[in-house]
């Protein structure tokens, strides 16, 4: 989101592709000599000009740059960075498909790179939180080990790594603090053979003494504090939300992600209120992080919720993908 003083200056509206191959390798390009931060990396794109819609401009510019039509886009990350010469917003897109071969039409540098080990520097300053949300894998997942035995509940974590999972919330509410410090401690262990995250809710203490990658707020906690509760670029913090006012908060506090939801029913609360797959959309049209869908949710939904420009979705139950 922009600062005060960032909206005082006009704000320039640039549009950003984020190419990305089938392998989840993704294109930066470096600038050409003769433009300002000349030799600096960045996601292909450029300012939209007078009358053209935020997907017109992107296909213009990939033309203009990279001599590629663009068949497959998804809206994903908006978000505003003050240069010393100007305010722009940054409206980025995943492009997914596309007609052509690439070409440095512009005499650019082209690297393919891969999210975890981007070797290219420097790079445009704007760009550094999209690098670190491209990250983020497209299924988060959450433990519910209280309601179906723990035992269980790990053979479901261990088939659902080897199955591909990379990030886990572990959301144990009730559970004794000792079984939950046991439980967690199996859980990032079976994690670190598999490479994947884990993050604890709530518990940012708990969080630090097992090990785990992050801390998961609830909305609650969310909304009672005023900063971020770590600055470590290692520690994920995610947060779960509910309406675009915290939505807003976890912007302020540049968390890694948020949840948002419930967007379907779910079966714990079957009558309750829902977001519904329009409102979850217009909620997330402009957030600056990545965003999941959460609520009723099963793995066929993920394409729904990307495009409407969600990152991905999140998950309770169907872990697994044979669940």
């Amino acid at each position: 989101m922009s600062s005060a003083s960032a909206e005082t200056k006009a704000i320039v509206e640039v549009v950003a592709a984020v190419i990305m191959r089938p392998d989840g390798k993704f294109l930066l390009t470096r600038r050409p000599g003769g433009k300002l931060y000349s030799g600096y990396w960045e996601f292909p794109g450029g300012k939209v000009e007078t009358g053209e819609t935020l997907i017109q401009s992107m296909e213009r510019e990939l033309w203009e740059e990279l001599g590629i039509q663009v068949i497959h886009a998804q809206r994903w990350i908006t978000r505003v960075f003050m240069y010393p010469h100007a305010t722009v917003r940054l409206n980025f897109f995943r492009i997914l498909a596309w007609n052509g071969k690439l070409e440095p039409r512009e005499k650019q540098g082209l690297f393919w790179q891969s999210p975890e080990h981007v070797n290219v520097s420097p790079i445009l300053p704007a760009n550094t939180p999209i690098l670190r949300a491209l990250r983020l894998p497209p299924i988060y997942a959450i433990t519910h080990a209280s309601e179906i035995g723990i035992e269980n509940s790990l053979i479901q974590i261990q088939t659902a790594f080897q199955q591909g999972l990379r990030l886990l919330q572990i959301r144990e509410k009730t559970m004794e603090r000792t079984s939950l410090l046991n439980f967690s401690t199996q859980v990032i262990a079976l994690a670190k053979t598999f490479q994947a995250k884990v993050l604890i809710n709530s518990d940012i203490e708990l969080a630090h003494e097992v090990g785990a990658d992050g801390v998961h707020l609830p909305a609650s906690q969310l909304m009672s504090i005023s900063e971020r509760p770590t600055t470590t670029e290692s520690f994920l913090c995610g947060a779960s939300c509910h309406n675009a006012e915290e939505l807003y908060a976890a912007e302020k506090l540049a968390l890694d992600f948020v949840v948002l939801g419930p967007v379907q029913p779910t079966l714990t609360h079957p009558n309750g209120s829902t977001l519904g797959w329009n409102r979850f959309a217009r909620l997330i049209q402009n957030a600056s992080v990545p965003v999941y869908a959460l609520g009723g949710l099963r793995r066929n939904n993920l394409t729904m919720a990307q495009e409407l420009g969600a990152h991905g979705i999140a998950l309770m139950r169907g872990i697994a993908a044979d669940e």
